[in-house]
């Protein structure tokens, strides 16, 4: 089986190490030689999307196209090449349009009735400004008060094209649903925690929520997925205020860091499941849904100074990176580590069977890369929640 996964940053950094660890072959195409996934998979070709004869060539030997980037016009012409060509894509390019608009997603959220933070103007401050284009953390801005918020936008609040609703504190999580027309499966739900700039740091599962809170998270995100008639795979992302999950946003493409955390957590591989989606129209069972293993998935950057727990634009940020086993005591690091390194960034990914168990290997780890590189800061910032 030979996968072909069409962008190098984060989302391909994620396809490509659960494909193999699937058992498929990895062909990972990209414009730009240095992106991180580039260490990760068997072949790779240089190539633009937007280059029709240059990428159909290649998109003709495989057997499934993954994308992994969020450009529209991108994604819109690779649309049409896979129905030319006719080859499976993972992608559902009308409910990734909706999601990919935060006032579009609202509105959806707004109509099925759904529990979200308050919108402006029926909210009081503090605000979160979120740009309706996007996901992540980028161009997300917190206002305590309305003359902080008159002042920074020059007197033009509430901005255009930014949704705007209440900021309201508590634990993140994220769940995936996949399938197509009316089946669907929400799989394991994980914890998302960010760092001083709102960037996804760490994910960890299991969650621990009550029974019924994980069952109407599940069902939120069935009702998200039939309501925008997906086929393939999204994720949907809630608070929890007040002993109330509030839905903040949806992804409809293939996310980062939470599917590599499920697979070690529960033994569910997305890549897996959404190539038995599209190939076989083979859909996922709740056999496959289950709590095991305790998980962290961490980003973090060393330097002769310190070690630092910081979101994943670190990873984006400094080139190839190659899979290391048993990495200083973690089951399994995604990193550019070289030993003349004196600067270098990994994910690491930590297992245990109890939380106990897992907390001890965390700090046993870290203690190993202080020891080996003489470091005595480590920088982990408070958990800090937001409702991106």
């Amino acid at each position: 089986m030979l996968i072909t996964v069409i962008g190098g940053k984060l989302q391909g950094v994620e396809i490509t190490y659960l494909a193999q660890k699937a058992g498929y072959e990895v062909l990972l195409i990209d414009k730009n030689d240095q992106v991180p996934a580039f260490g990760l998979c068997d072949r790779f070709v240089q190539a633009n999307v937007l280059n029709d004869q240059e990428i159909k060539t290649h998109l003709e030997q495989c057997d499934i196209i993954f994308p992994a980037f969020e450009n529209l016009e991108g994604l819109t012409r690779l649309s049409q090449i896979c129905q030319q060509i006719n080859k499976p894509l993972v992608f559902d390019l009308n409910a990734y349009t909706i999601s990919s608009s935060k006032l579009a997603s609202d509105q959806l959220f707004t109509n099925l009735k759904l529990s979200q933070p308050a919108l402006w103007p029926d909210c009081d401050f503090p605000i979160v400004v979120k740009p309706s284009d996007g996901s992540g953390s980028n161009g997300v801005k917190i206002f305590t008060t309305h003359r902080e918020a008159q002042q920074y936008y020059q007197g033009q609040f509430p901005p255009t094209h930014c949704v705007v609703q209440q900021y309201i504190d508590g634990p993140s999580y994220s769940i995936e649903v996949i399938g197509s027309m009316d089946k669907y499966q929400a799989f394991q739900i994980t914890e998302i925690v960010v760092d001083a700039a709102y960037d996804c740091k760490r994910v960890t599962a299991p969650v621990g929520l009550p029974k019924k809170l994980v069952q109407d998270f599940e069902a939120l995100g069935i009702i998200i997925a039939e309501a925008l008639k997906l086929k393939g795979i999204m994720d949907v992302e809630v608070i929890l205020h007040e002993d109330q999950l509030k839905v903040l946003e949806i992804d409809a493409r293939f996310p980062s860091q939470t599917p590599i955390t499920v697979y070690w957590s529960s033994g569910v591989n997305m890549v897996q499941e959404s190539v038995n989606l599209f190939l076989d129209e083979k859909f996922p069972t709740n056999q496959n849904k289950v709590d095991g293993q305790f998980v962290i998935f961490e980003h973090i950057t060393v330097n002769e100074e310190s070690i630092q727990v910081q979101g994943e634009h670190i990873i984006v940020a400094d080139g190839p990176l190659h899979l290391e086993k048993h990495f200083f005591g973690a089951d399994e690091a995604i990193t550019n580590y070289q030993n003349e390194k004196k600067q270098w960034v990994a994910t690491l990914i930590m297992v245990a069977n109890t939380e106990a168990e897992l907390k001890y290997k965390k700090i046993a780890v870290i203690n190993s890369i202080k020891n080996q590189h003489n470091i005595n800061k480590v920088i982990d910032l408070d958990p800090i929640r937001i409702n991106q």
